[in-house]
């Protein structure tokens, strides 16, 4: 069973209790549950992380490029300004997929600009808690073609 990290960073911890009425009423947990479940089914073994720390988030995203592990990332506020968080993830060495729970294009307008995506491997968004699986899948079929 391959290794997959699904990180998070800031806030998203508060799911639940955070704008219900953009980001829905599961929590972190529910979300946590749901990856560890989808990533069984295809063959994976997701470990969900969070933090609202930028330097751990930067850490983990290294810890992933030295054992050559694939990545779900929902970097959260950092996804629009966190250059540290760019480098980080263009040193990548296994797939890193960008999530989001929420529609960015669809919101407020500095939040259409992604820093990470052009070094990322692809983007989903907007599909809520499924957008999750919707990568681990992703991910699953990247690494049955071998492709980073």
């Amino acid at each position: 069973m391959s290794e997959v990290l699904v990180l998070n960073g800031p806030n998203l911890g508060r799911l639940g209790s955070r704008e219900p009425d953009v980001y829905g009423a599961a929590t972190f947990d529910d979300l946590a549950t749901l990856c560890r479940d989808a990533g069984r089914r295809l063959g994976l073994h997701a470990e969900v992380r969070q933090t609202d720390d930028e330097a751990e988030l930067v850490g983990w995203l290294h810890e992933a490029a030295d054992g050559r592990l694939p990545v779900v990332l929902n970097p959260a506020a950092f996804t629009h300004y966190s250059y540290a968080l760019r480098d980080a993830i263009a040193q990548r060495t296994a797939p890193l997929i960008e999530v989001h729970i929420s529609n960015p294009a669809a919101r407020e307008e500095f939040r259409h600009n992604s820093v990470v995506a052009g070094v990322a491997t692809g983007t989903i968004a907007g599909f809520g808690s499924f957008s999750y699986v919707l990568a681990l899948q992703a991910v699953a079929e990247l690494l049955a073609e071998g492709k980073d």
